[in-house]
């Protein structure tokens, strides 16, 4: 069984990869079969999307700080996809990039035990996406297995809405209170660095709540999908960094899956690059 990538702190760990590329980028690791180079989709899903992500995974390592790899485009595949997903960890780990596995795990505690062994029994892993809606007992396994954890808090999709903005009878909404509980848990969870290993999810796409939510949680690293294709920009996230760290800016379809032009690689580095080049310049003051 594979161990965590190292024993230091996560956040601290995050840190430190954020400055080897001097920019607070994470790309998302997503491979859809379909819409692949065209030249790939003569192999068989396996094998393409080893092919393509290990492509990724290359062209991505000099500016981006973590991978977030997206599980259920692996588990798809069964085992061998299963395989394939521990394989390109231990590659991103040896290229310098932090791991997170975006399975979104949320269960009792028992079962959170088990989850958080999983985590890293493939591959290297440094950081988990976690529900948190069944509480703390639900994340402090992942946390005492030395992992990080991303918690859904403000999630980038629509109908998200319809639950983490109900209010409360105390006036804060669902997310509001689910961004106490992390500040409140993560507070035994510092590293050096002043950030926890009790990170949050908020969607770059709510801006204004997101700038709200940091208030909440002054010392959790934020994990913001939206750049991109779903429509943020750099300029939404700024609130949310401290010196370029804090959170990570990150992009799935943007990145991985450019206009391929000639060489698909040359282009989906070029896209990281650019991303990566406007991060430095509107988050690190």
């Amino acid at each position: 069984m594979h161990s965590m990538t190292c024993k230091t702190h996560p956040a601290d760990r995050m840190c430190t990869a954020i400055d080897r590329v001097h920019a607070p980028l994470c790309v998302g690791i997503d491979p859809v079969f379909a819409r692949f180079p065209k030249k790939l989709q003569s192999y068989s899903p396996e094998e393409a999307s080893r092919i393509f992500c290990e492509g990724i995974l290359e062209a991505v390592s000099p500016f981006a700080a973590a991978a977030k790899f997206q599980s259920a485009c692996f588990e798809r595949l069964g085992a061998k996809g299963v395989q394939l997903l521990g394989d390109l960890r231990t590659r991103a780990n040896e290229q310098g990039m932090q791991i997170i596995l975006d399975a979104k795990r949320g269960d009792i505690g028992i079962s959170a035990e088990h989850y958080a062994a999983a985590a890293t029994a493939d591959g290297p892993c440094d950081w988990v996406t976690v529900n948190p809606y069944l509480g703390i007992d639900g994340i402090e396994p992942f946390l005492d297995a030395g992992l990080g954890t991303f918690c859904l808090v403000r999630t980038s999709n629509q109908s998200g809405d319809a639950i983490q903005q109900q209010e409360l009878a105390d006036g804060r909404t669902v997310a509001q209170s689910i961004a106490d509980l992390l500040h409140d848990l993560g507070n035994s969870y510092l590293g050096e660095s002043g950030w926890s290993a009790v990170g949050a999810v908020v969607g770059a796409t709510k801006t204004e709540e997101a700038f709200q939510l940091r208030t909440c949680m002054p010392n959790q690293m934020f994990l913001m999908p939206g750049i991109g294709a779903q429509g943020a920009s750099v300029s939404d996230v700024q609130s949310c960094f401290a010196d370029g760290h804090g959170a990570l800016a990150t992009a799935s379809r943007s990145v991985t899956y450019p206009d391929f032009g000639d060489n698909w690689q040359d282009a989906i580095a070029d896209a990281a690059k650019t991303l990566s080049l406007e991060l430095q310049a509107g988050t690190v003051s």
